[in-house]
């Protein structure tokens, strides 16, 4: 039996920690938290809010060399609940991350933006 999500894990690129620290922390007001040391020579980020976690792991080069092949979601993406979406939405624009309002959920306010490596993310508030 499922009882609740732990976290949600989206792919970033090699060496792209740093900007998503300043936009987790400063821009969503998430907190950084450790990841387990085994796992942190990997690279990559942890943050939360709450209850939520999203890791951002770093997707390396294939096996044998080549280049990253790292591609953010454009459509799968987590959907994060706030409180007070239109001073929310404004905090993000005042940091300079789009915000595209979407009306197609009934019952709920939302908007979709993206992280500084491209992934889509979700945030919304059930309707007043």
């Amino acid at each position: 039996m499922i009882t609740a999500v732990d976290h949600v894990q989206l792919a970033a690129p090699p060496g792209s920690e740093d900007r998503l620290r300043a936009y987790y922390v400063d821009v969503l007001g998430m907190t950084e938290i450790p990841k387990p040391h085994v796992l942190a020579a990997r690279g990559g980020c942890w943050f939360q809010a709450g209850v939520v976690q999203l890791h951002l792991g770093i997707e390396a080069a294939p096996a044998g060399g080549g280049k990253c092949h790292c591609r953010p979601a454009k459509k799968a993406h987590p959907g994060l609940r706030v409180e007070d979406i239109d001073t929310y939405a404004a905090r993000l624009e005042a940091h300079g991350a789009a915000v595209t309002w979407d009306d197609n959920l009934p019952g709920y306010r939302r908007f979709y933006s993206e992280d500084p490596v491209g992934n889509r993310l979700e945030f919304l508030e059930p309707g007043r």
